[in-house]
Formats: structure tokens, C-alpha cells, sequence
């Protein structure tokens, strides 16, 4: 029965989110065809419900003549691939509205786990990839909120861009959205709804943690840390010392 009311939501959030928002559509439109790439949409395969893959739309907010100097699909701060525009639309998640379009499909829901690419997904534990497989991805969720500055740490890191998404944040990311599939319900997914609201206009507000008090936490700066010590360790050339002649 859950799945039915959350399904006939997401349809109509939908529908009234097209309606309500084509104020803002059209000025985003016209500004993306008229900057960047002249590209309005991006589509890039994700992995979805039952772990197959399917193609996310979003608004595009990368350049491709850009992409040389930052490879691959993970976005730091001050990316030289996202746009000028891009970057209003990534900030204010303007950028996910098109995936209303992947939820009336059946594809997404509202809420849900963030669909990654497939070489962000692999990362992940067997058992977070299984609990996954339940589910619907959403436009929002539980870890969008808690790595809502994702870039932030990403930016930081001394290790390798991909190696710090694999290491330190996969891994407790996948124990977040393992926690979503356990505990999803409508009244959870309203309670994200809010909070995502909520962190738009306040993003480093930890109130997520005060509502879900149950919820995973980690100090990712400190993880990545003892991660950068640990590859630097194990980096260093090993050097053998003769024994001194008797």
C-alpha cells in the first residue's frame, strides 16, 4: 500500500511541480540556450531500481570544451567544467528539476537514494547494492542532504579525486542510504522533503541528525585524514639498511 500512495504522490508533486515552476523553466531555458554549450539538457546513465542502468535528465550546467581540465564524473569546488549558470542551478539544485520527467516514467521517485553512475556505485558493499536494488532512486534523499557539500570535500583532499570518493565517503554514503531503504515510509519521506527545503536556505544545518536521531554520523574530514595518512604510509619506498659488517 506504501508503494502505491507513494507512487500516486510522486506523480502529482510532479504534476504540480511542472505547473507551479514554468515560471522558472522558461527564464533557464532561454539562459542555458543563450550561454554556455547552448545545451538545456544533460543526460547521463545512472543506476536505478533493481541496479539497472537508465538515463537521468538534469539541466546542463558543464561545458564540454571544459571537460579536459577536470576528468571524470565526480565535481569539485570551483570545477572549470560547470558554467557560470551552472553553478546558480547546482547551488540552488535547480539543476535536478528535469528528473520530473524520470519520476512520471516510473524511473525515480520524490525521495529515494541519489542514483550514481557506475563507477561511483561499484564502490559500494554487496549489501548496500541489494538494499538499493528495492528501491526507487529520488530527486532528493537522506544523502543528498547529509554530502550536500560533497565538492567541499572533495576539493580538499590530498588524495586522488576518485580514491577519496572510494575510500572516505562511499563508504559511509552507502551506510546512510542502507539506513533510508530500512526506515522508508511516507512520513520519512515528507521529513526529508522539508529538511531538503530547509538546507537550501541553510545548508549546514544539522538538523537532519536531530530528526533522524538514528542516523549514521561520521566526521568525513577526520576519516579522510586518517585515509591520506594511511596512503602516504604505504606510499613511502621502502628502504632496506644494511646491517654494519662485524
Amino acid at each position: 500500500m506504501n508503494k502505491i500512495i507513494k507512487r500516486l504522490l510522486d506523480i502529482a508533486i510532479s504534476i504540480g511541480g511542472i505547473i507551479c515552476l514554468f515560471p522558472i523553466w522558461l527564464p533557464v531555458v532561454v539562459l542555458l540556450k543563450c550561454t554556455g554549450d547552448r545545451e538545456i539538457f544533460f543526460f547521463q546513465e545512472r543506476i536505478g531500481f533493481g541496479n539497472l542502468p537508465f538515463k537521468i535528465w538534469k539541466f546542463a550546467t558543464m561545458s564540454d570544451k571544459q571537460s579536459s581540465k577536470q576528468p571524470g564524473s565526480l565535481t569539485v569546488r570551483n570545477d572549470p567544467r560547470v558554467t557560470p549558470v551552472g553553478k546558480i542551478l547546482r547551488s540552488t539544485k535547480l539543476n535536478e528539476l528535469p528528473q520530473i520527467v524520470n519520476i512520471l516514467k516510473g524511473e525515480m521517485s520524490i525521495v529515494g537514494p541519489r542514483p550514481q553512475m557506475k563507477r561511483d556505485f561499484d564502490p559500494y558493499t554487496e549489501e548496500v547494492k541489494e538494499k538499493l536494488a528495492t528501491v526507487k532512486p529520488g530527486i532528493t534523499g537522506i544523502a543528498s542532504i547529509v554530502f550536500r557539500d560533497e565538492e567541499k570535500l572533495l576539493s580538499e583532499t590530498k588524495l586522488d579525486v576518485q580514491d577519496c570518493y572510494n575510500l572516505v565517503i562511499a563508504p559511509y554514503k552507502g551506510e546512510i542510504e542502507k539506513w533510508y531503504v530500512n526506515h522508508v515510509s511516507i512520513w520519512t519521506d515528507i521529513q526529508i522533503i522539508l529538511i531538503t527545503v530547509r538546507a537550501i536556505f541553510k545548508p549546514n544545518s544539522q538538523l537532519v541528525f536531530k530528526i533522524f536521531r538514528d542516523l549514521p554520523k561520521q566526521d568525513l574530514l577526520a576519516e579522510m585524514k586518517r585515509v591520506e595518512r594511511k596512503v602516504a604510509a604505504q606510499s613511502r619506498p621502502y628502504i632496506e639498511v644494511e646491517e654494519p659488517v662485524a
